[in-house]
């Protein structure tokens, strides 16, 4: 076979083995002899075979499981945590340069800062101030990575584990709670409803007409039950005139 062929495909082989397509929500990090070079854009790239090398970053928003975490609050109640964690590249040359497997130091970082934040409050603000929660373990986290090129998007609380006999405990206080209110409400009730009686009355005894008015209501209501026989044990004429 001809040698001149045999190079001729040989250096076309290589020419094709340089060729790289880089996707629009990519970055390629270029290194020559393992040296950084530059960051390549999206679209059709060619780098030197064997001398050149790329590393592909991702440069979309990233999400990651923060793994259940044990914590011990405040109040001395252990619950087991888990969460989320949003992030970005927004400078792949230091993310890459600047830390060795960035995904798993993210990760590190935000169960250590779950079990801080979470550490130091009670049962109560965890539950009630999940946002709150997130906004400080994204702020340890923002401060560590700072010069990871790394936007750190949002932290989310996801779900709270608690022991079984402190379900309990809970519910029988949720319930004491519900029971409390409701007393408070018909006491309340009653307590407008006797008003309501006492000025009723007042403008009752003001007018005779008024207490007739109510006695026949009365016998109509009794009356609808077809089951009583109403006795008068005295003349209407008995009942309370207007005083003079």
């Amino acid at each position: 076979m001809n040698p001149f062929l045999i190079i001729i495909i040989f250096l076309f082989v290589l020419v094709l083995s340089g060729i790289r397509i880089i996707f629009e929500y990519k970055r390629a990090l270029k290194f020559r002899f393992e040296k950084y070079i530059e960051t390549l854009k999206p679209g059709f790239r060619w780098i030197i075979p064997i001398v050149e090398t790329i590393q592909i970053v991702d440069i979309r928003v990233i999400t990651i499981n923060i793994i259940s975490q044990e914590v011990m609050t405040e109040d001395n109640v252990p619950c087991s945590i888990d969460g989320v964690i949003f992030f970005k590249i927004n400078n792949p040359e230091k993310a890459v340069l600047e830390v060795e497997e960035y995904h798993f130091a993210i990760t590190q970082l935000s169960q250590a800062a779950l079990r801080d934040v979470c550490g130091k409050v009670e049962l109560d603000t965890i539950l009630s101030k999940r946002e709150e929660m997130g906004k400080n373990i994204k702020q340890i986290v923002e401060k560590e990575t700072a010069d990871w090129g790394i936007d750190i998007i949002d932290v989310k609380i996801k779900d709270i584990q608690l022991p079984e006999n402190m379900r309990r405990m809970m519910a029988n206080q949720a319930e004491a709670e519900r029971s409390r209110r409701a007393r408070i409400i018909l006491a309340v009730a009653e307590e407008q409803a006797a008003g309501k009686l006492l000025e009723a009355g007042k403008l009752i005894d003001q007018s005779p007409s008024a207490i007739k008015l109510r006695l026949y209501q009365t016998l109509a209501n009794i009356a609808a039950e077809k089951n009583s026989t109403i006795v008068f044990p005295f003349p209407e004429e008995a009942l309370p005139k207007k005083p003079m």
